[in-house]
């Protein structure tokens, strides 16, 4: 797959931008690697994701080229057609794995800048190095952020955090993200640690998984009155299933479980 390596092992699909001589920068080959890896993973059976770039960094955002070609196109015929569900080719880069259907885990060293931050966003969970930088870079380049940034960033940001880095493209490092929500953990080793939580979730009820992860993002966005009944929906597509009751043995008899796929 063009700029993109996917690799399965363990029940673990393990997505690479393998453009690191560039900084996994985003050129229109790798925006279509990327969209590329994310539906055949959400096709596939894995059970969890990791999404991490080759290198020395995650993704440094658009590469220079794609900045001198936003000049030549007509912007609304680009970027206005919804030429995936709701989104556009370059949003999909991040909402493909909002729409993969198991947790996505995203290991960040480096630089994230930009649409690479946005395309970290698309995880389900964000591990970075202790000096790993970040920037809602945009506005460095007068525009605004328009790959998914803006319906994932207000769940994770309050709203004058939010501003403040719009409004400034200003670089920050994995501790002070860590403090504004926007990563999950700081780790040494954030592959490593991404690697390990993501055996933990393979480990776990492949059914229970994806079900929890359809219920968070309804409980994030529905209603009380929503959220319980798909609570309620949910949980009842999962009681007495088979993977449900391996489930319950293993724990009662202290080994580890044998799920079915």
């Amino acid at each position: 797959m063009a700029r993109v390596s996917v690799e399965y092992k363990d029940h673990i699909a393990h997505v690479t931008l393998t453009r690191g001589d560039k900084m996994n920068a985003l050129d229109d080959e790798m925006i279509k690697g990327i969209i590329a890896a994310g539906h055949e993973v959400a096709a596939s059976k894995a059970r969890a994701v990791v999404l991490a770039g080759e290198g020395k960094a995650f993704c440094a955002g658009l590469d220079l080229m794609s900045f001198a070609k936003m000049g030549q196109m007509d912007p609304e015929e680009w970027l206005m057609a919804r030429s995936f569900d709701d989104a556009n080719e370059v949003q999909e880069v991040a909402m493909a794995w909002r729409r993969v259907p198991v947790p996505v885990i995203a290991a960040v060293q480096g630089v994230c800048f930009g649409g690479g931050l946005q395309l970290a966003l698309g995880a389900d969970i964000r591990i970075a190095a202790p000096d790993a930088r970040f920037s809602v870079m945009e506005m460095k380049w007068g525009i605004v952020p328009d790959m998914g940034g803006m319906a994932l960033l207000p769940r994770l940001l309050r709203s004058d955090v939010l501003r403040r880095l719009t409004y400034t493209a200003e670089v920050f490092e994995a501790p002070q993200a860590l403090d504004w929500g926007l990563v999950t953990e700081v780790s040494d080793d954030p592959l490593a640690s991404a690697q390990a939580l993501a055996a933990e979730i393979a480990g776990k009820n492949p059914e229970g998984i994806r079900a929890a992860k359809r219920l968070i993002g309804v409980a994030e966005t529905a209603d009380q009155a929503a959220v319980l009944m798909e609570e309620s929906r949910e949980q009842v597509t999962l009681i007495g299933t088979p993977n449900q009751m391996e489930a319950i043995a293993a724990q009662m008899q202290k080994r580890p479980p044998q799920f079915k796929d």
